[in-house]
């Protein structure tokens, strides 16, 4: 027995120790990604300054855990300012990492993050062999030490992993609970249920799946008691317990945030702040909510700011599916996404769960629904969520989905041999996926879709591009001797390609304007011109000659691929529309600086280089309206809208209703 039990971990140990060897390996060629500065800033000045008010869109912990290592570095730290909390802390961030030892910085922090996976995969090696025994258990583990997308992101300063390792302990803690109730358990659940609330705000989804839990408890035990009032006291104390469990884990949150409510220590404010903030929310009802929470501070101001942010920039995320651009999102994206981004192995194990089903091998049991309900209600949140940016959204579903059919999968072979066969093929197809795809995991995509070769076609931002390939964009251009060049890169503005020894010069993004990153672009230039898969797709922008200033590349050959997302072109090119849009944001600075003649020279030249455009009108008007030339004005702001109406119906959105609006206060002014 001693000896079986050594050897079970040993063979334990060795799949998560290979699991290792794949994501720091791979990880250490990738380049920083979007997220991570930011994260990493923010978790320094927590640490330093006890300051919540840098990215509070996320909730502590993973923050704090990936800085952890940094603390001990003579680092510089940028002047705070007040600007807009996103740019203080995309730009901060930026600062922070690269005016630093930026690789010193990035390989501690993730590997401090990757903690999280490691857990996961222990958890889950422990968490699957009490409910379906050890088979099972090994099964699950290899499945998911071989998972591409989990090795993707199991090292990332994201909140993804780590939301995935601490979901699946409160709900295995739960269970627990459920099994054999003790004071003990209940209290273990509550502190997970705390530090997943303090990873991130979806770990909130963890209240409706401890009830639907508790209620088909309750039904089940009404179907195996022959006692009618046992129902009904398990009912009280599961209700009880959730009770708990919610007082426990807010606590917990409380304690991530030192107990005090401001977001920002004294003389530091938010900007904006949380009550003008909470006005952008379109659905009253959730306005309302956390207006409510804040005025009587019920929740850190830190994390209702994150909770506004969330739900603000789920109404205005663009989605890309199968090659289309949408405005807005889509409820049947993560259905697809699961679909292309889901290795054949899981696809095929799931059918083995169906089969186990119809054999009546597996049952629907406590343990199964344990591992059913949680990814379930994950996935309806996700589809209504609006955010479609990305499988890491719904990674913590995997987590899940595993334990599921590794469970299945064992029944089978316990109810018939043969099984054992089907299931070894599809564990090796496992391993051979992960080797193929390997250091590259971020674009994978299964072989019913072509792979990783081809995401780009089908989904874009994290799913296949997250700036993360500025490490063998350098070494392409070193090794072919490349010093002049154009880069449209994904993470343009918050990440700095130069720091990597890249020369090329930068080339407009939504991302550029975002932060206010002025630069001269020229309508006509000569490649090489390196271009982002996320940028290619035209998602961001919008699809069309008179939206994406990157559409002729689309269909074009390249010269090379990078890391299957960055696409190398060669030649002359004519782009107008990027030279025009770099006119229109230098328009739109000198405005605000009342510097309105000089805008006006940069709106024509805008609107000369691409007159079918939409925005160099619209800012020519703008610009007309300042210097009390109104006529003239309209005409521009008639011609802005009758281009708006001949774009992409989703994308029409953005400038009608806003133009509209112009115009009438125009023709009003007029009349006066």
């Amino acid at each position: 027995m001693a000896n079986r039990r050594v050897l079970i971990v040993a063979g334990a140990v060795v799949l998560i120790a290979l699991f290792a060897l794949q994501l720091f390996t791979s990880v250490r060629q990738q380049s920083i990604s979007w997220d991570e500065d930011n994260h990493i800033y923010a978790g320094y000045t927590m640490w330093k300054n006890a300051d919540y008010g840098l990215n509070p869109e996320h909730p502590p912990l993973l923050k704090l855990v990936a800085a952890l290592p940094i603390l001990n570095m003579q680092l510089q730290t940028p002047p705070m300012q007040d600007r807009y909390f996103k740019l203080q802390a995309f730009l901060g961030g930026k600062d922070f990492i690269f005016k630093n030892d930026a690789e010193a910085i990035l390989t501690r922090a993730r590997t401090a993050a990757a903690i999280f996976a490691l857990c996961l995969l222990a958890l889950v090696f422990v968490g699957t062999k009490e409910m379906f025994g050890t088979g099972a258990a090994f099964i699950a583990l290899t499945l998911l030490a071989f998972d591409p997308n989990l090795l993707g992101h199991g090292a990332m300063v994201a909140t993804d992993t780590a939301v995935s390792c601490l979901l699946f302990a409160t709900i295995y803690a739960f269970y627990r609970y459920v099994k054999q109730p003790s004071v003990g358990r209940l209290v273990l659940t509550g502190v997970l249920a705390g530090l997943a609330l303090s990873t991130k705000h979806n770990a909130i989804l963890l209240l409706p799946m401890a009830v639907i839990l508790a209620i088909l408890e309750v039904v089940r035990g009404r179907g195996e008691s022959a006692n009618d009032q046992e129902p009904r006291h398990t009912a009280v104390r599961l209700g009880l317990a959730i009770t708990a469990v919610g007082a426990i884990a807010v606590a917990v949150l409380w304690a991530f945030y030192g107990f005090r409510y401001a977001a920002r220590p004294e003389g530091l404010n938010l900007n904006p702040a949380l009550a003008d903030f909470i006005p952008a929310l379109r659905r009253w009802h959730e306005a309302a909510l956390i207006a409510f929470l804040s005025k009587w501070r019920l929740l850190p101001e830190s994390y209702l700011y994150g909770m506004t942010d969330v739900r603000i920039m789920s109404d205005f995320y663009q989605t890309y599916l199968l090659g289309k651009p949408y405005a807005h999102g889509i409820w049947f994206y993560f259905p697809f996404v699961f679909l292309i981004k889901t290795t054949v192995a899981l696809l095929g194990f799931l059918l083995l769960a169906i089969a186990a089903f119809a054999v009546r091998a597996l049952r629907l049991s406590r343990e199964v629904i344990f591992v059913l309900v949680p990814p379930a209600v994950y996935l309806v949140a996700a589809m209504a969520s609006g955010m479609n940016i990305g499988l890491r959204h719904i990674l913590p579903m995997y987590v899940f989905v595993y334990i599921f059919v590794a469970a299945a999968a064992w029944a089978l072979i316990r109810h018939r041999r043969q099984w054992a066969y089907v299931v070894a093929a599809l564990v090796l197809f496992q391993v051979i996926t992960s080797v193929r795809a390997y250091p590259d995991y971020i674009p994978y995509a299964n072989e019913f879709w072509g792979g990783p070769s081809q995401t780009h076609k089908l989904l874009s931002d994290s799913n296949s591009d997250w700036g993360q390939q500025l490490k063998s964009t350098s070494k392409y251009l070193n090794e072919n001797g490349i010093k002049k060049c154009w880069f449209v890169y994904f993470a343009a503005g918050v990440v700095d390609p130069s720091s990597y020894g890249i020369p090329c010069k930068p080339l407009p993004t939504t991302n550029t304007f975002w932060v206010n990153q002025e630069m001269d672009v020229p309508p006509s230039i000569d490649g090489p011109v390196l271009i982002s898969a996320g940028n290619l797709s035209g998602f961001e922008f919008g699809p069309g000659p008179n939206l994406n200033p990157y559409e002729q590349f689309i269909g074009m050959k390249p010269k090379a691929v990078i890391q299957n997302a960055i696409f190398v072109f060669d030649g002359h090119f004519e782009i107008p529309l990027a030279s025009a849009l770099v006119h229109v944001q230098k328009a739109r600075n000198l405005l605000g600086e009342k510097k309105n003649e000089e805008a006006l020279a940069e709106a024509q030249q805008a609107a000369s280089l691409a007159p079918e455009a939409v925005s160099p009108h619209d800012v020519l008007g703008d610009t007309l309206v300042a210097l009390n030339r109104k006529e003239e004005a309209r005409v521009h702001y008639e011609r802005a809208l009758e281009l708006a109406k001949t774009v992409a119906p989703d994308f029409q959105a953005g400038w009608v209703g806003g133009l509209t609006e112009k115009l009438s206060d125009s023709r009003e002014a007029a009349g006066q």
